[in-house]
């Protein structure tokens, strides 16, 4: 295998990075996820000519999920390039610009990655020193974050793209306190991570925001940051809109409820959500002159399709592929009624039985199938999702330009 030999020693910081260490073909990976950004190849890799390699071997992997003539730009634009570049197109944009970056982790050569963006809002010219900070740090990864001093937002525009930036990280941060501790700007997309601090199959991204789930799923023990000025998009329109929001908001669910005891509270307030579409249909059918014990029955299931939707969006949305929509919403109803009928057993025990008194006996009762529903419902109907086999990222076309 051969390596580099024209990094400096000492460029890239104490201790410096050697070539002999280097894997080939570089020393860094460039990720560039790309989603119709034809307008902006050129500009970005005439950027990382002039910036990456005089300082630092790279070579740049695209992994694409565009509509337009965005492969075919990079192919003609990458014969005037002096490092190696690589074009993963996906048919199936499958978890988004997240799973774009993940595609990229897998087919990254080197023991650096640099993740950034295809607009040139992420300077090229920062990441040597990305890979030096983290060399300086020991890191497993670095962070170039707008909010570090030195840094800046300056390319976000509008007042209402701020806004929304600095409340997703507000939340981001009161949600996951310690894992984004030393984390100023966890809604970056500019970051360089070690290749050996992250495994990809562990990864489930939904949505545009990466490094939030390697920081949550599989946050390095030393993280460190570089300032940077986040830059005007050079070409083309921001991709950002409200069903991205959602997404990120559901990601957010999702990342929060990884633990049983979080996914069980989780499911408890959906469970009490569903009392409002019940008592609304109870309400409106005993208006109706239905009477009051079949009208409890029908206005139970409106309550139960509440909380199935729920927890088939928030909770439970990436367990959802291995069972029909039917077959889901069927096993879920059937759970939620066997509740109602095992609670009357359940009282009539701890009463008789036990000496309880009725109250308690009612509050423990409802404890008990509250969390053998949570169980069965886990178990029966969201059964974890088996990993598919490890080589389902090589069959994403892969071109060396």
């Amino acid at each position: 295998m051969s390596s580099f030999e024209s990094i400096v020693p000492g460029e890239l910081g104490d201790p410096a990075v050697r070539a002999a260490e280097v894997p080939e073909p570089g020393a860094v990976t460039v990720v560039v996820p790309t989603f119709n950004e034809s307008a902006n190849i050129r500009q970005l890799l005439r950027q990382i000519t002039e910036s990456v390699p005089a300082r630092l071997p790279c070579e740049v992997v695209f992994v694409d999920d565009s509509t337009d003539d965005t492969p075919e730009v990079i192919a003609e634009a990458a014969r005037d390039c002096p490092f190696p570049v690589t074009v993963l197109h996906r048919e199936v944009p499958e978890g988004g610009l997240g799973g774009a970056v993940v595609e990229g982790l897998k087919a990254a050569g080197s023991q650096w990655i640099v993740v950034m963006d295809g607009d040139c809002q992420h300077p090229p010219s920062l990441v040597p020193e990305l890979i030096a900070a983290g060399e300086r740090a020991n890191a497993g990864l670095v962070v170039a974050s707008r909010y570090a001093e030195g840094g800046s937002r300056a390319g976000l525009a509008g007042g209402y793209r701020i806004a929304v930036s600095r409340g997703a990280t507000w939340l981001t941060k009161a949600l996951f306190p310690r894992r984004l501790r030393g984390i100023s700007d966890p809604m970056s997309g500019f970051f360089a991570i070690r290749r050996s601090a992250v495994t990809a199959e562990v990864l489930r991204p939904l949505g545009y925001k990466i490094l939030l789930e390697l920081a949550v799923r599989s946050r390095p023990r030393q993280v460190t940051e570089v300032p940077f000025v986040f830059q005007d998009r050079f070409a083309g329109e921001s991709k950002s809109s409200a069903r991205e929001g959602l997404r990120f908001l559901r990601h957010l669910v999702g990342l929060r409820t990884a633990s049983p005891v979080a996914r069980m509270l989780v499911f408890g307030l959906i469970g009490a959500t569903g009392f409002v579409p019940n008592l609304l249909g109870l309400y409106g059918l005993t208006a109706a002159g239905v009477h009051y014990v079949p009208a409890e029955v029908l206005a139970n299931q409106l309550g139960v399709a509440w909380n199935f939707l729920l927890v088939e969006h928030l909770l439970f949305r990436d367990r959802r592929g291995h069972r029909k929509g039917w077959d889901r919403l069927g096993r879920f109803a059937l759970l939620a009624n066997a509740d109602l009928v095992l609670r009357i057993p359940l009282i009539a025990l701890f009463v008789h039985r036990f000496g309880m008194g009725a109250l308690s006996a009612t509050a423990l009762a409802l404890v008990t199938t509250f969390v053998l529903r949570f169980a069965g419902t886990e178990a029966l109907v969201y059964l974890p999702r088996h990993s598919r086999e490890s080589g389902r990222g090589s069959r994403t076309p892969r071109r060396t330009v």
